[in-house]
């Protein structure tokens, strides 16, 4: 895939012909005869060609004049893969919207956040998206408010403020504009779910682009996870290929709040539940669990130039579709990545279920045995570093790395430039190559980290007949790029450890 897809008007109107879902999310179409835009997989016949025009956003669209097409609802496709896969100011701003930064911060904070002025950040959105960051984010304000309508039972003021609208008023009009139906005319035409609600809890949808393997992608949070944060849930949801199986659920911590997550795979989506002590946190949940998940990924284009190489064929061929599993809290998981340099999984497991327990923040968690959120850097930084259970020097990494994430002198999240957060980690003292990859693929979601040290790599290159060397596999994996994080996940695959099987 390229930059600008949208501009190439005879591949958008293939796409549209065949109804193409891998194209869903990356870019939409505008119909000129009915004043409605759609994803290219909508199901209604195709309208002649000299009647499309083709929009890289859905704000775009809207700040055009056109409303979402009731039957494909674009306005829930996919994201675009290209806010994963690049690094550069438009792709960090449209993460950082995607966080609800815009909403917080407002305009002003999001340049701040990427180094830039506010006209410079409108100027770069606008000539790639067809729209500035308030259009952006106002776009996915109507989204959130859609979901809050048509999944809950909440007073349409209270999903008002909780989608970010700064008024009633504005929230009415704005509904209106982008779906032609007034909030209440969206509540009514919603389909009843005639399971049994639990009070405070969100059912939701996420979607996907297909295949989607989940074995490493639940395999590896499931066997990674930390007691009190984490766990396994077994139940009798029918999961991808119609196999009985459980549900992933964390705790989050949340700009407003505090929140439980439970998510499933499905043959065509992930089953997300959600509870929330504060509705304003939605976006960001959402957000945060799509990032963990990987779900705006392209499979296709990743598994494409990864079977190209006749060593990794197989393995895709094998199971394609496979995601890297990444964390919904960057410092979180820059701080677990420390506590397992050189040890056991089960050993990085009680050394950050002992730091749970003396320094998480306590949650209620009606539903199973979640008991607290992550500690905070801010709350690590005041521990007494002879209560780690960990070598000396360990010991340094650790209440270094800490420091600087509570200070702020170091900062992780969807706004980090990969290469130049990468040399500030190898900066700090006891960490290597192996450590700043792993946060760099995991926590920043670079999807061309690469991990040539790592053990389990390096035993995959052998029985492959691949190169065992960091240095000779780093040459040879060349060829993978800019997906090597992906090429990770295959080879971890050969092994027989648990993060690469959904538990039974």
């Amino acid at each position: 895939m390229q930059k600008g897809m949208h501009t190439d008007t005879e591949r958008c109107v293939r796409a549209v012909r065949s109804k193409d879902a891998r194209f869903d999310g990356w870019f939409f179409t505008a119909v000129l005869t009915t004043g409605i835009y759609c994803r290219p997989s909508c199901p209604v016949v195709p309208p002649k060609a000299e009647n499309m025009v083709f929009h890289p956003s859905a704000a775009a669209c809207q700040q055009a004049g056109f409303r979402a097409c009731k039957r494909c609802r674009p306005d829930t496709s996919p994201g675009s893969p290209e806010w994963n896969q690049r690094a550069d100011a438009v792709a960090r701003a449209m993460r950082l919207i995607a966080d609800g930064v815009v909403d917080r911060e407002g305009v002003p904070g999001l340049a701040a956040r990427l180094g830039y002025s506010t006209r410079q950040v409108e100027r770069q959105l606008l000539a790639e998206l067809g729209a500035g960051p308030l259009a952006l984010a106002r776009a996915q304000r109507a989204q959130t408010a859609r979901l809050l309508i048509e999944t809950t039972a909440l007073p349409m003021a209270e999903i008002a403020f909780a989608a970010g609208f700064s008024s009633v008023r504005t929230f009415n009009d704005t509904v209106r504009e982008v779906y032609a139906l007034a909030p209440g005319e969206l509540r009514t035409r919603a389909p009843k779910d005639t399971s049994r609600a639990t009070p405070g809890v969100l059912s939701l949808r996420l979607p996907f682009r297909a295949p989607l393997n989940p074995d490493n992608l639940f395999g590896h949070l499931a066997a990674t996870a930390v007691p009190g944060v984490e766990e396994w849930l077994p139940h009798s949801l029918e999961g991808v290929g119609g196999t009985p199986i459980g549900a992933y659920r964390r705790t989050l911590r949340l700009p407003y709040g505090h929140g439980v997550v439970a998510l499933t795979p499905r043959p065509d989506h992930i089953a997300c539940r959600l509870t929330l002590t504060d509705p304003r946190d939605l976006t960001v949940a959402i957000s945060r669990c799509r990032r963990l998940l990987d779900l705006d990924a392209d499979p296709v284009a990743v598994d494409g130039q990864l079977r190209a190489d006749p060593v990794l064929a197989p393995l895709v061929d094998k199971a394609p579709g496979r995601r890297v599993p990444r964390t919904v809290d960057a410092a979180e998981f820059a701080v677990r990545a420390v506590l397992g340099q050189q040890v056991s999984t089960a050993a990085a497991r009680t050394h950050a279920a002992r730091l749970v327990t003396a320094h998480g923040t306590p949650v209620d968690d009606p539903e199973g045995g979640l008991t607290h959120l992550f500690p905070s850097p801010e709350a690590l930084a005041e521990l007494d570093p002879e209560t780690l259970a960990m070598p000396r020097t360990r010991r340094t990494t650790f209440t270094t790395l800490v420091r600087r994430l509570a200070d702020g002198d170091l900062h992780l999240g969807a706004e980090s430039d990969w290469p130049e957060t990468r040399a500030k980690l190898l900066a700090l003292p006891g960490f290597g190559p192996w450590t700043a990859d792993v946060i760099a693929m995991r926590a920043l979601g670079d999807p061309d980290a690469f991990l040539p040290t790592d053990l389990g790599i390096r035993r995959a290159a052998r029985e492959l007949g691949l190169p065992s060397t960091p240095a000779a596999l780093t040459a040879r994996a060349a060829a993978w790029r800019p997906w090597r994080a992906y090429a990770v996940q295959y080879l971890w695959a050969t092994d027989s450890h648990p993060i690469n099987f959904l538990p039974v």
